[in-house]
């Protein structure tokens, strides 16, 4: 926090700063005599009407009077990341969206409209990467429209929690009643690490197409006897795409993993278990094949995607040296 030559905490913030990072302090909701402080950092998204919104790494957003400040500075756009590869948000964002390609896309401005039947969220809405050449409520109803032709609902996905990322546009939503359905993290690593995980390779079987590993590939990942063309579009899309399957007992695999290598990166994706088969390291297995694979075609960092919540593959990757980069966000419009 700062302080005046007085010794006195000060706030170096100002409704110009919006947009920026900012480190605060202020009384605690509860405080009474004896007062306590409490901190906050994250992006100043908005400052309106004596109240500040600054929204957190994770996107969660926090409404703070003005009134309550004491102190207050702009601080860098992102701590120095000291693990896992080196990477922008613009870079990382085309590189997963490459990797995860919908059915049918049509460009607004900077933005992609993605739609795939209703396929994952992923590939059923709105990337914004920029500047969608209208001004912001002209763009979401034209994302509205986009969606209500195809009986889709429309989503939005936004990132936080990295230099570059959208805590602005994520406020801006919300404000407009779009609701924030799910969250989930990216997170990267070295690939060559995890290629020299212990893991039992010879179970784990590669293949360039899902036809080569069986239907069963596709019960595995869907668990539904119904497949329809726009997941087998979305799964096969990708610059070099792998899928991998360790055999079960029957049609079904007791795994399977799907791998996009793009240039330097590797993401894993629909990396699936058979609950009967857990905790025998077949996560790991298909993963490390993947991997060797990958580091074959001249790739160097790992990337994938988790869901908030899901403690499993929290620990899991954690394991492997994954770190996470940024989060992002499904926003649902009202």
């Amino acid at each position: 926090m700062e302080f005046t030559g007085a010794g006195r905490l000060e706030v170096r913030i100002t409704p110009l700063d919006v947009g920026k990072r900012v480190s605060i302090r202020r009384l605690a909701d509860s405080a009474a005599e004896g007062a306590t402080f409490t901190d906050t950092v994250g992006v100043l998204t908005s400052w309106d009407k004596g109240v500040l919104v600054i929204t957190r790494r994770t996107g969660e957003s926090v409404r703070i009077p003005e009134s309550s400040l004491v102190a207050g500075k702009v601080v860098p756009a992102a701590p120095a990341r000291r693990r896992g590869p080196a990477a922008d948000f613009a870079e990382l964002a085309r590189v997963t969206a490459r990797a995860w390609q919908p059915v049918e896309s049509e460009p607004l401005g900077e933005w992609l409209l993605r739609a795939s039947s209703g396929f994952t969220r992923r590939a059923n809405s709105a990337l914004p990467l920029g500047d969608p050449g209208l001004a912001l409520d002209a763009a979401l109803d034209r994302v509205r429209t986009w969606y209500a032709d195809r009986s889709l609902p429309a989503y939005i996905q936004a990132a936080t929690g990295a230099a570059g990322t959208q805590e602005v546009l994520c406020a801006e939503l919300e404000s407009r009643g779009w609701t924030r359905e799910v969250s989930a993290d990216v997170r990267v690593g070295g690939l060559a690490h995890i290629a020299d995980l212990d893991a039992d390779a010879e179970r784990v079987i590669l293949a360039r197409s899902i036809d080569e590993l069986g239907r069963g590939w596709l019960l595995r990942y869907q668990r539904s006897d119904e497949v329809g063309p726009q997941v087998l579009k979305v799964l096969t899309s990708g610059p070099s795409v792998w899928f991998a399957a360790v055999p079960g007992s029957g049609e079904v695999p007791a795994a399977i993993g799907r791998c996009v290598v793009d240039g330097r990166w590797a993401g894993f994706m629909a990396v699936e278990v058979d609950p009967a088969y857990r905790r025998q390291g077949l996560a790991t297995a298909v993963m490390t094949v993947l991997a060797r694979r990958a580091l074959d075609e001249g790739a160097s960092a790992a990337w994938l995607q988790v869901e908030a919540g899901n403690k499993g593959a929290d620990a899991l990757y954690a394991g492997m040296g994954f770190t996470t980069h940024h989060h992002y966000h499904h926003y649902r419009a009202p």
